[in-house]
């Protein structure tokens, strides 16, 4: 039961990680009470405050559902499979399968990312919470999306920050060469 549990938890964190490029401290911000998912439609995350949010007004984040690695999916099934009903959506799970009523706390999910990538066999030492939000935006423009649709997306107001994030032979069409030269 206990594996059941923490491999659902674990798809839903790391696809909704990825597909909204959350932050390790966002994922571990996220509470059922500021989530409303419909199947087959998407998701919406309301977070209050974020490191980019610098006036504190906080912000809503949506998603749309997918046809693979769906986070709506992911997040509906660890919902139902841990029968969450409010509080933190991310939490420790122990040996038996008993779920914590805190949340993770954003330094745990690097310990939590590279024993899921063990347990796949893939070299996780290289891998931090921030590798999530990396992936996505190498994803996003390596499959098209333009730098201020990325930013938008993601929640980021300057653009030398977002292109960090974006692996060099991604990066919009030698737009970084320019910001540097």
């Amino acid at each position: 039961m206990a594996a059941l549990l923490k491999s659902t938890r674990d798809i839903a964190l790391l696809t909704i990680g990825f597909w909204r490029g959350f932050r390790g401290d966002e994922l571990a911000s996220l509470t059922i009470e500021n989530t409303h998912a419909e199947r087959y439609i998407g998701i919406k995350f309301y977070l209050g405050s974020t490191k980019g949010d610098r006036q504190n007004i906080g912000r809503e984040y949506k998603t749309p559902s997918l046809s693979k690695l769906c986070p709506v999916e992911a997040y509906l099934n660890w919902i139902e499979a841990a029968g969450l009903t409010r509080g933190g959506v991310f939490r420790g799970i122990d040996r038996w399968g008993n779920i914590s009523d805190r949340p993770l706390a954003a330094h745990s999910l690097i310990p939590l990312l590279r024993g899921t990538l063990d347990r796949c066999g893939l070299p996780s030492e290289i891998y931090s919470a921030h590798s999530i939000r990396r992936g996505f935006a190498t994803w996003a423009a390596s499959s098209g999306w333009d730098i201020k649709t990325l930013m938008d997306y993601v929640g980021w107001s300057d653009m030398k920050s977002a292109l960090r994030y974006v692996e060099p032979a991604q990066q919009f069409g030698g737009l970084i060469r320019k910001l540097e030269g």
